[in-house]
């Protein structure tokens, strides 16, 4: 094998760039890493605003997400971003008729699904009528197969309607978990999509929904310890690097043309947008790449607010009857060391404010986080702003699993990478990871060299 078919070249450094960057550096491939921002960390990460380091946006993963988990591991960063012990959310709902009412989603040591059970009779924001149901629909989700395709032309809202789900109990409870998972309602959700986040997560095991978030920036997970493993296995990384086009040699092999060099390769992984894999494909690489632009995307807004004093003591919680969706402490992550308290708000499938100014979000979520904590009514705010991610994940909806690519291209030597390619999974790091292993397999058996699989389920 020539030294340029030893030669993988993985354009974009997000987490499956990284991803399929390591894998085949550890297969023992020559690589080099292009990613055009000055930090590697694609849309999970960190940035320096005053004295605070600040995530652009709040990401959580669940005990079930394995191959995220491989991740934390190979770059050694596992320890800084731990896990519940057990699954435990505070809803708070504060549109109640008799006032604010807290109840809790948790789980027990039974096995599923009866760990569950008890938590959802004693959820006091749904009717007995409706938790009863509750039970019904999540059985009948058991039987499903959210490989089906037959699944993906199917909204969840629709799929939740036959089996005796009540708006109130979507809102509540389905839409609760789905929107933060999924990035949309119910109603804009594909079913197979959100079979795969229900059934992995609450009706696989005992503790697959346990949650675990970085206790450190995310900046330090995804591009400090990253990079420091990139370099301990010999992949070159090149940042504020854009490409510009990939092409076939007549010897059969890649050329990447960058604005300052041309890089001769066997192999080339495109783990970048679908936007600008499809600017970037060469022709013939799939049959129909239109198909790309057909995915769509959906936004995240994250709020966030720093007081002069400890409004919240849980380290987040969800609520209800508020235009806030999830609210959680970054005060020790973020540096915040005098007394403070610096909160971040999560709000996906934000189409209505994704575009507001700052002015009217801070009218507008500033009143909404004194209803929810009261000991904020009478702390001040030191600083309020907001991150905008405008085309954060692929759009959930019905439809979309057919225009999702695999990891091979109809070219040899050329793969996708990226949450939006087929990988089972909506727009999560879990399945960003996840493209990045599938698109260095693929390569490397293409290579005739072995390598076991990390994710047993997955070889």
């Amino acid at each position: 094998m020539s030294a340029t078919e030893q030669h993988a070249v993985v354009i974009g450094g997000g987490l499956a760039g990284v991803t399929a960057a390591l894998e085949l550096a550890d297969a023992g491939l020559r690589v080099t890493l292009l990613e055009g921002r000055p930090r590697l960390g694609g849309l999970a990460f960190s940035f320096k605003r005053g004295d605070l380091t600040v995530d652009n946006g709040q990401h959580v993963y669940l005990r079930c997400c394995t191959a995220y988990r491989w991740f934390l591991d190979r770059v050694q960063g596992a320890a800084l971003a731990p896990v519940q012990d057990r699954l435990d959310v505070p809803v708070l709902d504060v549109a109640h008729p008799a006032g604010p009412r807290l109840g809790r989603l948790r789980r027990s040591a039974l096995p599923v699904p009866l760990h569950l059970a008890g938590s959802l009779a004693r959820y006091p924001h749904l009717s007995l009528a409706e938790r009863a149901s509750v039970g019904r629909a999540a059985l009948a989700l058991r039987r499903l197969d959210p490989a089906d395709p037959a699944l993906d032309g199917v909204d969840f809202a629709t799929w939740l309607g036959r089996y005796g789900q009540s708006p109130r109990t979507i809102e509540a409870l389905w839409d609760l978990v789905g929107i933060a998972t999924l990035n949309a309602t119910a109603g804009q959700s594909s079913l197979g999509l959100a079979a795969m986040v229900f059934k992995t997560g609450l009706l696989s095991e005992n503790g697959a929904a346990d949650i675990g978030w970085a206790t450190v920036p995310l900046g330090d997970l995804h591009d400090t310890l990253a990079r420091k493993q990139l370099d301990a296995a010999g992949v070159r990384t090149e940042l504020r690097t854009r490409v510009t086009c990939v092409s076939r040699t007549q010897e059969g092999n890649w050329r990447v043309d960058t604005e300052g060099e041309s890089l001769d390769a066997g192999t080339v992984v495109l783990a970048v947008p679908q936007r600008e894999a499809h600017a970037l494909l060469p022709p013939g690489a799939l049959a129909d790449p239109d198909k790309l632009l057909d995915i769509g995307t959906a936004p995240i807004l994250n709020v966030h607010v720093v007081y002069d004093r400890k409004v919240l003591k849980q380290p987040f919680f969800a609520a209800l009857g508020s235009p806030v969706q999830w609210v959680f402490d970054r005060s020790d992550a973020s540096g915040l060391a005098d007394g403070g308290q610096y909160l971040a708000l999560s709000q996906s499938a934000a189409q209505d404010d994704i575009d507001e100014p700052v002015s009217v979000l801070r009218a507008k979520y500033l009143p909404e986080l004194e209803r929810l904590l009261p000991a904020a009514r009478g702390a001040k705010v030191r600083d309020f702003f907001v991150t905008r991610e405008r085309t954060a994940t692929f759009a959930p909806t019905p439809g979309v699993g057919r225009l999702r690519p695999g990891a091979r291209t109809d070219t040899p030597g050329l793969y996708l990478a990226g949450a939006w390619t087929a990988t089972g999974w909506p727009a999560t790091m879990e399945g960003a990871v996840r493209s990045g292993l599938s698109a260095a397999h693929a390569a490397l058996a293409a290579l005739g060299r072995h390598r076991e699989h990390p994710l047993q389920e997955a070889a």
